[in-house]
């Protein structure tokens, strides 16, 4: 945990409910700037209900949650306004270009014309794609395709990324290229990224510090490796999931989600 001040995520008693069920149940997070920060859990465990109220796209039942400093319920415009948010499903234009969908982006958030080139031009070439920008992006791989979206999540400079189960459906090639520039965006000053996974090789490469979910609470937080120190010498991330939840990563999860996921795999082929 971080204190209140210099949290870019924080959240007290956040709460989710849909009816009878409750998706998120109290949760308390802080994510310092600079980090990056993995929820990990099985389908169904609420990892991408946490992400949606903090992107605002879901309005909390109970509790609070700033970032960036604002509220997620009161300053959603604010919010808004500095972050960045890579959605599972595909959210890419297929029928635009790289450059195009980048472009479109911009000016949507509002970047000056000196601003959108420059930062389209630092955006391609980060993530790699500078020479598919005029490249049509249904003829891009998956792994292009995800890194295209990053690249679109940063052009306007976040405070917060948020990636949600960013490397779902991807061959361990691609999978290896997106973690690549996602080591690389912790050397950028002040960002956080919070990304939800139930790859555990994913989270153990990328994040400083991950969060356990189970039924909608956080049932252990810490760097992987102390919470694989706290449980043996010889265990694993995928013991201490084990020991906390009972079951594997892979367990739980309704038709929808499986359905979800597989159409999204498919996708990105």
């Amino acid at each position: 945990m971080t204190s209140e001040d210099t949290a870019a995520v924080r959240t007290v008693g956040l709460t989710r409910r849909f009816g009878d069920l409750c998706a998120v149940d109290h949760v308390d997070l802080g994510i310092p700037p600079g980090t990056i920060f993995g929820l990990l859990g099985s389908n169904g465990a609420g990892k991408s209900t946490t992400v949606k109220m903090l992107t605002t796209l879901l309005s909390p039942t109970e509790g609070t949650a700033e970032v960036a400093g604002f509220d997620v319920r009161r300053d959603a415009r604010e919010v808004r306004r500095r972050i960045g948010y890579v959605p599972q499903l595909l959210s890419a234009d297929s029928t635009l270009t790289g450059y195009e969908n980048l472009l479109l982006s911009a000016r949507l958030h509002g970047l000056s014309r000196a601003a959108r080139a420059r930062r389209i031009e630092e955006s391609l070439s980060f993530m790699e794609l500078a020479g598919f920008a005029d490249t049509l992006v249904r003829s891009y791989s998956g792994g292009m395709i995800r890194r295209l979206e990053i690249a679109r999540s940063l052009l306007h400079d976040p405070a917060v990324l948020f990636l949600d189960e960013p490397t779902v459906g991807l061959d361990p090639v691609a999978r290896r290229a997106v973690w690549d520039r996602l080591v690389e965006l912790r050397a950028r000053a002040g960002l956080a990224v919070l990304l939800t996974t139930h790859d555990m090789e994913e989270a153990e490469v990328l994040c400083q510090t991950i969060a356990i979910m189970h039924r909608g609470r956080l049932v252990a937080m810490d760097a992987p490796a102390a919470l694989r120190a706290a449980l043996g010498p010889d265990a694993t991330l995928e013991d201490v999931f084990v020991r906390h939840t009972g079951g594997t990563v892979e367990s739980g999860g309704t038709y929808r989600d499986v359905a979800r996921t597989r159409r999204t795999a498919r996708r990105l082929g």
